[in-house]
């Protein structure tokens, strides 16, 4: 898929404990309407907007175990927070850089 990166690579207890907490469950609704779940990793903020770094809890088609997806997260017209997947790769880059830096201020904490 080429918008996925590993983030499991030594991730601090700090952190990963987001990655396990059921608390932090997002359900999305896909194109083909079903419902997948997913774990937030990390929020970021990027240039103005905010991102979200979602593990899907199931292996996705063409996903690896410790694959990820960044989705845009904005405020829909009801007031729910709206999902949409990021598919620019610059940015998609760019955030998985800011939420590498947070793993490298909490390890030297």
């Amino acid at each position: 898929m080429g918008n996925e990166k590993d983030l499991r690579k030594e991730v601090p207890e700090s952190i990963d404990h987001m990655a396990n907490d059921e608390d932090d469950i997002v359900t999305l609704i896909s194109a083909e309407g079903e419902e997948v779940d997913f774990v937030e990793v990390a929020g970021i903020a990027y240039q103005n907007n905010f991102y979200a770094i979602l593990q899907p809890v199931e292996l996705l088609e063409g996903m690896e175990e410790d694959e990820a997806l960044v989705f845009k997260v904005s405020k829909g017209k009801d007031g729910e927070d709206k999902f949409e997947i990021e598919l620019d790769d610059t940015i998609i880059e760019a955030v998985f850089d800011e939420y590498n830096k947070l793993l490298d201020e909490t390890e030297g904490e």
